[in-house]
């Protein structure tokens, strides 16, 4: 590959190829295939920064077929990769000693350690917090609910996706290698998980409904039913046993469908005899 003269400035790429890049990282999840899943999508963002590096066809056709290599992450951080990318590129044509290779390397390196925290924060965490807020008042009939759904969990993605375009770029590797090094990455997927759990057991409890209003003795207000038992061992015992069973045949890997058409069976009957 041909580089460009050392006279060049040391940096080529500006604010408004960073900008394109931000605007096209959208789209990741809308070309996603089985067999390399967000490449095609990778690529199209990156083509600002390669058509201002390459100016060459040749040049340009071995860049394109770079980055068509397998890639998946997070689609929400796939800025900080990117931008980390457009820096390396911008190196590649202004050193000669380069290696090209080592680009692919860091792009597979840091997607898997990426995806594990984007998707404890972001689908684990943050849209379920956006979900409970907004079931909550769509429930009531408000119409705020679906709004605020919405505002919740893009707002703050939004403005994530702008500024890890600029940070990928400006810190390059050095600083993303220095975390992984120190374990610190695998330190906050760890606490992200924990907040995503502990944000599916609060939905678990306020959710799901199930109750039991068999009586077993005495009428009206002194009369004991199966309910009120479950209740004085543990309140939303039955939404958790449910929670848990439900789990449970999901690692049994039985299939969702099959899941949902027995729980429908068991409520219709339920009804029928008057248990739920």
């Amino acid at each position: 590959m041909t580089k460009t003269s050392k006279e060049q400035p040391e940096k080529l790429i500006t604010k408004k190829e960073l900008n394109s890049v931000f605007w096209r990282s959208f789209q990741m999840e809308f070309s996603w295939n089985y067999e390399r899943q967000m490449n095609m999508a990778y690529v199209f963002a990156m083509i600002p920064i390669l058509k201002k590096l390459y100016p060459k066809k040749t040049d340009m056709a071995h860049a394109l077929k770079r980055h068509l290599a397998f890639f998946n992450t997070t689609p929400h951080i796939v800025t900080l990769i990117l931008g980390i990318n457009t820096a390396m590129e911008e190196e590649n044509v202004l050193d000669e000693q380069f290696d090209v290779s080592t680009i692919d390397s860091i792009k597979t390196s840091l997607m898997g350690p990426l995806a594990g925290l984007g998707d404890s924060f972001f689908w684990g965490t943050l849209r379920l917090i956006a979900t409970g807020v907004g079931t909550s008042l769509a429930l009531q009939g408000n119409a705020l609910g679906p709004i605020l759904f919405l505002l919740i969990f893009n707002v703050p993605h939004i403005i994530l996706r702008y500024l890890f375009t600029g940070w990928g770029y400006k810190l390059g590797t050095g600083f993303l290698k220095k975390i992984q090094a120190n374990g610190m990455m695998e330190s906050l997927t760890l606490g992200a998980s924990i907040i995503g759990l502990m944000v599916v057991g609060a939905m678990t409890a306020s959710m799901i409904d199930i109750s039991i209003p068999v009586t077993i003795s005495g009428s009206g207000e002194t009369a004991v039913t199966v309910q009120s038992i479950f209740d004085d061992v543990m309140p939303k015992l039955l939404p958790l046993a449910t929670f848990g069973a439900v789990f449970y045949l999901l690692k049994k890997e039985v299939k969702p469908l099959a899941i949902l058409g027995g729980m429908a069976v068991v409520g219709i009957l339920g009804s029928l005899v008057g248990i739920f």
